[in-house]
C-alpha cells in the first residue's frame, strides 16, 4: 500500500508539471482528468472506503463534462504542437521528483502510517456518517432543500428551445 501511495505521489507531481507546460485544451483536460483519478484514489486510500472519493471523482468529472461542452463549442480545431523544449522538459521533471523523494518524505507524509496516526488520534476515523449525525443534519438537511430549490429554478427560467449554446434558426 506504501508503494502505491507513493507512486501515486509521484505521478500526480509529474502530471503538475506537465499542466504547467501544456497549451492545448484538450491536453489539459486529459491531464486534469488523469491528476483527478489520482487524487481520488490517493484519498481513497487513507479513508475507511472509497464513497467519499467516488463522491470526488463524480463532481470532478460532471465540471470537467460542461468545461468540455464550452471549449468545444468556442475554440476551433487546433492542431497538437510539440517543441523539443517541453519534450525534453517532462523526463527532467521526472528525474527530479525521484531524486528528491528522499528528501521530500518526511514533510509529505510519504509514510502511509504516518499519515493514518494522524488520522487515528483518539481512535476515530474519518467517516461519512458524521455528516448524517445530530449536529450537522439540519445544515446537511438545508444543503439539500437549497440545491433542489435552485434545480427547479434553473429549469424553469431555461427553456427548452432557448437553452445554452443553442441557436435560434
Amino acid at each position: 500500500m506504501l508503494c502505491i501511495t507513493s507512486l501515486i505521489m509521484i505521478f500526480m507531481t509529474f502530471l503538475s508539471f506537465l499542466l504547467i507546460i501544456t497549451k492545448h485544451p484538450m491536453s489539459m483536460g486529459g491531464v486534469l482528468l488523469f491528476q483527478t483519478v489520482l487524487m481520488t484514489m490517493n484519498s481513497g486510500f487513507f479513508h475507511q472506503s472509497f464513497w467519499y472519493s467516488y463522491i470526488i471523482f463524480l463532481v470532478m468529472i460532471g465540471g470537467m463534462l460542461i468545461l468540455f461542452v464550452y471549449m468545444t463549442s468556442v475554440a476551433s480545431n487546433e492542431k497538437f504542437k510539440f517543441s523539443l523544449k517541453s519534450v525534453m522538459i517532462i523526463p527532467l521533471s521526472i528525474l527530479l521528483v525521484f531524486f528528491f523523494k528522499e528528501t521530500f518524505s518526511y514533510s509529505f507524509f510519504w509514510n502511509k502510517s504516518e499519515m493514518m496516526d494522524l488520522l487515528n488520534q483518539n481512535n476515530q476515523m474519518i467517516s461519512m456518517s458524521k455528516f448524517f449525525n445530530e449536529p450537522f443534519m439540519m445544515i446537511m438537511i438545508m444543503m439539500m432543500i437549497y440545491l433542489l430549490i435552485t434545480l427547479i429554478a434553473v429549469v424553469k427560467i431555461t427553456n427548452i428551445n432557448y437553452g445554452a449554446l443553442r441557436q435560434k434558426f
